[in-house]
């Protein structure tokens, strides 16, 4: 009982948070079902029906479903080439106890210093040079780039975990390097992987600013964040319109969660154990 008290203050605490979370997740969701007159007039009442008129009108206005295809080919394959690209990089600086190790690792972690903002006239002025500009393929090549330094520093502290012995002893069965990273590294390291793919999700299926300048508002290549606000100038000031247009862009978000959620709760309890 003691024990109980003891931890009243921390329940109650954690129970205010959640309704604060719940409360506006409501509204959105109820917002969704609802016409401009509904939500202004009684904006914490339940919708009055649950037609998906406003989410049909949603989709075709803004032609949601070709922005969520590109947004989806943009995420998939610039998720691939950052996997491809970080788990190489991390497997050999963990593995290194050279200082030259320790300075590329330094400089990984020197990109959390730069500002996002701050590269948008030097990637447009890139764009251009390589004749990219308005093309889907300049920021699947560029959204790695962007994740190279969370992906390698987070993968690196995993790699670092895994004991010598068993690269050692994969070794004495003549196994290669590449064969130690694909059989020994990688599996083990599968927490922090689905980590650093929902992590990267958010920010490549999020992003805005740089799908804007460098792709462009062209119906046939935006992605779904450029088409998103395009449905206020379309449809005037239909707040159910554009929520219901904003829940369609959070299926994925909420699919990808779904499945990667327990990967990365392993990868947060170890690192709580090995602390």
């Amino acid at each position: 009982m003691k024990l109980g008290k003891r931890w009243l203050p921390a329940h109650v605490l954690v129970w205010t948070y959640a309704v604060l979370l719940v409360i506006p997740l409501y509204y959105f969701l109820a917002s969704a079902f609802k016409t401009n007159d509904e939500i202004f007039a009684h904006p914490m009442a339940p919708p009055t029906s649950l037609g998906l008129g406003n989410f049909r009108t949603a989709f075709d206005s803004a032609d949601l479903g070709l922005s969520v295809v590109n947004s989806a080919v943009v995420t998939l394959f610039s998720l691939a080439l950052t996997l491809l690209l970080a788990v190489p990089a991390a497997f050999a600086i963990a593995r290194s106890t050279g200082r030259s190790a320790a300075v590329i690792e330094r400089v990984f972690s020197l990109g959390f210093l730069i500002p996002t903002f701050a590269a948008l006239f030097p990637t447009f002025l890139l764009a251009a040079a390589t004749g990219l500009f308005h093309t889907r393929t300049f920021m699947v090549l560029f959204l790695p780039a962007t994740a190279m330094p969370l992906s390698v520093v987070i993968l690196v502290q995993f790699m670092r975990t895994i004991p010598r012995e068993m690269e050692e002893a994969a070794r004495l069965d003549g196994a290669s390097t590449l064969a130690v990273l694909r059989h020994i590294y990688t599996p083990m390291c599968l927490p922090g992987i689905a980590t650093v793919l929902l992590l990267n999700f958010l920010t490549f299926w999020n992003e805005y600013l740089y799908s804007l300048v460098i792709i462009g508002p062209d119906p046939s290549q935006r992605t779904v964040q450029v088409a998103l606000p395009t449905l206020k100038s379309i449809t005037g000031t239909d707040y159910g319109v554009l929520t219901a247009g904003t829940v369609l862009t959070l299926i994925p978000v909420w699919v990808v969660y779904t499945i990667l959620q327990k990967r990365m709760q392993q990868a947060l309890v170890s690192g709580a154990v090995k602390m």
